[in-house]
């Protein structure tokens, strides 16, 4: 678990919800909540729009903005999303420590829009993209590192199984998702760059308290 440098802070936070957990909890609910009451507004400025887009256009913060929205139409996408965070960030967020835990979450988060905007550029097509996903996927990522052989239950089908070979089979699943594109609509290459730039981070880090 160390070798990638999560480090273990006090005091430690035994709380159900760590702090920062909570703060991002809570945040995506109130913006869950104001896309119900402008949704225009919202929609307009804070996804995550193509390089390609004249208007809606393209702006900076929508790298970061895009990660706190999602689909209002429906509770599934933001619940996901939220379980995902709590259910493996908290145990993360306590061995890292609260502003480490911040930085790696948005981290993740802004590298899958980075990933999204390449995509998206050599797709073609203009369509927002938005959804914590990026970030959850970091998590998973990180999660499964630090604790390998821990034991995870699927929920379809729930059957366990070691976090290591969840979040393998997991990735694996999505890079097949987006090269064949047999799940249109979800934004999986950006999954993967949440992945990709928490390892990144995470070698970085490493790399820092070795030297």
């Amino acid at each position: 678990m160390n070798q990638f440098s999560f480090q273990r802070r006090r005091p430690i936070d035994n709380s159900a919800i760590p702090n920062v957990i909570f703060v991002l909890l809570i945040t995506n609910g109130l913006v869950y909540a104001a896309q119900h009451l402008a949704p225009n507004f919202m929609l307009t400025w804070f996804p995550l729009w193509p390089l390609a887009s004249e208007f809606p256009q393209f702006m900076p913060w929508q790298l970061l903005t895009y990660g706190f929205l999602h689909d209002f139409t429906g509770l599934q996408h933001i619940l996901f999303n939220m379980f995902g965070l709590w259910m493996f960030g908290r145990d993360l967020e306590r061995i890292m420590g609260p502003q480490r835990f911040l930085t790696y979450y948005l981290t993740c988060v802004v590298g899958a829009g980075i990933i999204q905007l390449i995509v998206a550029s050599m797709q073609g097509g203009v369509y927002p993209t938005l959804g914590a996903s990026g970030g959850v996927f970091g998590i998973l990522l990180a999660y499964a590192m630090a604790f390998p052989n821990r034991t995870v239950m699927l929920l379809f089908p729930p059957i366990p199984m070691k976090a290591k070979y969840f979040v393998i089979g997991y990735g694996l699943l999505e890079l097949y998702l987006g090269v064949s594109g047999r799940s249109p609509g979800v934004a999986n290459f950006a999954h993967l760059g949440g992945m990709l730039f928490g390892f990144l981070l995470l070698r970085y880090w490493r790399g820092k308290s070795r030297s």
